[in-house]
């Protein structure tokens, strides 16, 4: 008799087995584990108090007393009853709409001198940069407030040039926002660097084509380097249009945090914080907030839509 012996082999777990499932629920556990405090501070930290600004918004809330409820009042007296809102919005568009194109322009000028070879490049890098690390700190609108003081740095040196003056720069009400623009073209450090890391990135040879055609510097630079220079461009005028709407500081220090003679230093966020913190207005706070996060998505998202006529992408 012959016995016929059949091997058996153990068959491979299939996609979907028990231990396999079991496998991919430990990671996922392993996963929710290292997840779970940044979770946490989302809910906690982010997501809870954007929720309790968004209701406070419709509350009458002065932090001594229970919230009451008032729908939409809040809103209609900032549109309708309230004459500093409006001027804390057309002091800020003024500010948006000149310190942006001026920071940008002497920062892209700045960034095509170093790119043209200087000698320790990586020296005047850091040189640059240093406004941008401390132009909006406490220190240095102290300072600016003193060069333009009355009796400040700037009227020595007009008397130097045989200019006597005693106006205080920060205290004319034609003047004063113009020493704002000023401090925050100074801080033209951050978007020089990203203009001269572009700057690298455009290749040598179509120069050297526009230089065959004849084209001079100049022309150049508005054939050339702004067309490859577009997607930098408006990577840098996103930033700092954003951040020029929230201006804070320098325009609470240089105004004596009162917005200036005549309210001309008088920027929104400034205007927000004396409601909220002088006024204890926190509801009415809560709602300009709101506001002014619409009006930045809403600039934000006009300034993506255009982009699409001038900003040119090596795919496109």
């Amino acid at each position: 008799m012959t016995t016929t012996v059949i091997s058996r082999r153990k068959a491979p777990a299939a996609a979907g087995s028990p231990p396999a499932a079991s496998w991919r629920r430990s990671q996922g556990k392993w996963a929710l584990l290292f997840l779970g405090p940044w979770i946490v501070g989302l809910v906690l930290l982010t997501l809870g108090p954007i929720v309790a600004s968004l209701l406070m918004s419709f509350t009458d809330y002065d932090l001594l007393d229970t919230p009451r409820w008032i729908g939409a009042a809040n809103y209609t007296r900032m549109f309708t009853a309230d004459p500093l809102w409006w001027q804390s919005v057309k002091v800020t568009a003024l500010y948006v709409a000149v310190s942006v194109p001026l920071q940008l322009t002497f920062a892209l000028l700045l960034a095509m001198v170093l790119n043209r070879g200087v000698k320790g490049l990586g020296v005047w890098r850091a040189v640059y940069y240093v406004p941008s690390l401390f132009g909006s700190g406490v220190a240095i609108a102290i300072l600016w407030r003193e060069i333009f003081g009355s009796a400040g740095l700037l009227n020595t040196l007009l008397g130097v040039i045989g200019i006597h003056s005693t106006t205080s720069w920060i205290g004319d009400p034609d003047w004063s926002l113009g020493t704002l623009v000023l401090l925050r073209v100074w801080e033209f450090g951050s978007p020089m660097i990203i203009f001269l890391a572009g700057l690298k990135q455009i290749p040598t040879d179509l120069y050297e084509a526009a230089s065959l055609d004849g084209a001079g510097g100049l022309r150049k630079f508005f054939s050339v380097t702004l067309p490859m220079l577009t997607p930098i461009v408006f990577f840098n005028l996103i930033l700092q249009l954003i951040n020029a709407f929230q201006i804070f500081g320098s325009a609470f220090i240089i105004g004596g945090g009162t917005g200036g003679a005549a309210n001309s230093m008088l920027v929104y966020t400034l205007y927000l914080y004396q409601a909220a913190f002088n006024n204890f207005q926190m509801g009415y706070a809560a709602a300009m907030a709101w506001v002014l996060l619409v009006i930045i998505g809403a600039v934000t998202a006009v300034n993506f839509w255009i982009s699409r006529y001038w900003v040119h992408y090596s795919d496109d």
